[in-house]
């Protein structure tokens, strides 16, 4: 039996350049405008340049051919859905059939890219300043709860960061998003292997594989596939890849 495989890719914001704007569409140049701050059109543009060039790239195709379409599970159940650009992006003409999921945080940017397998990636900087004891009370399940206020206290923002990333990562597979709520999702604790403990919501997908990933000190990161697993991960780099436009 052959192994289901996903590359993720690692960018830094600080990789932003001109040329990358070119690449988005008239839509994500309208969001990419709307951002205020310098540091969050550098996310989001060298996320979503990386994402195109990543599907023309296995596609065969130009970055330009590369069209994604954006899906909210919640929105498509709702009377009334938003109407503002959201949800998981899925790759259309050429690129159709390969599955992504992005994710940024501080100087972090990810892209997991497979071939028709639902994919959820998330990558979290730890941030000691936040109320974690208020976060924790509304996103952790109560056996995760248990475990976290186990923890030593050095070690309980990381833990909870570590909860986090891997919630998000299942519910962005799924398309939910956090519009599914951290709190429907179980998972093992921040010291044990990643792995799927509970979910609890009506149509929870029934074949889940998750697994951590190495973002860097400090920072926490996960990924998620709707697929019995194992699956083989292959880890690249993505400077040269943005900077050949």
């Amino acid at each position: 039996m052959t192994q289901l495989t996903c590359e993720v890719w690692w960018a830094d914001p600080a990789q932003a350049h001109a040329g990358l704007l070119d690449l988005l569409d008239d839509q994500e140049r309208a969001r990419h405008a709307r951002f205020r701050l310098a540091a969050d059109r550098d996310r989001f543009v060298v996320a979503h340049a990386l994402a195109r060039l990543v599907c023309a790239q296995r596609a065969g195709c130009a970055p330009e051919d590369v069209r994604f379409t954006l899906h909210c599970r919640n929105c498509e159940l709702r009377r009334e859905p938003r109407t503002d650009p959201h949800g998981k992006p899925r790759p259309a003409g050429p690129a159709l059939g390969l599955e992504i999921s992005i994710s940024h945080s501080g100087d972090r940017v990810v892209l997991a890219v497979a071939d028709g397998i639902e994919l959820g990636v998330d990558v979290e900087a730890v941030a000691e300043g936040r109320d974690i004891d208020g976060l924790a009370s509304y996103t952790l399940t109560g056996d995760e709860l248990a475990v976290w206020r186990a923890l030593p206290a050095a070690q309980r923002t990381p833990g909870f960061f570590r909860y986090w990333a891997r919630k998000e990562a299942l519910l962005k597979a799924t398309g939910d998003g956090l519009s599914g709520g951290l709190g429907t999702v179980g998972v093992t604790g921040p010291d044990d292997a990643a792995r799927l403990v509970a979910w609890d919501a009506p149509d929870a997908p029934t074949d889940v594989w998750l697994t951590d990933l190495d973002a860097g000190t400090d920072y926490r990161a996960a990924l998620a596939a709707l697929a019995p697993g194992p699956i083989g991960v292959t880890t690249r780099e993505a400077g040269p890849l943005l900077r050949s436009r």
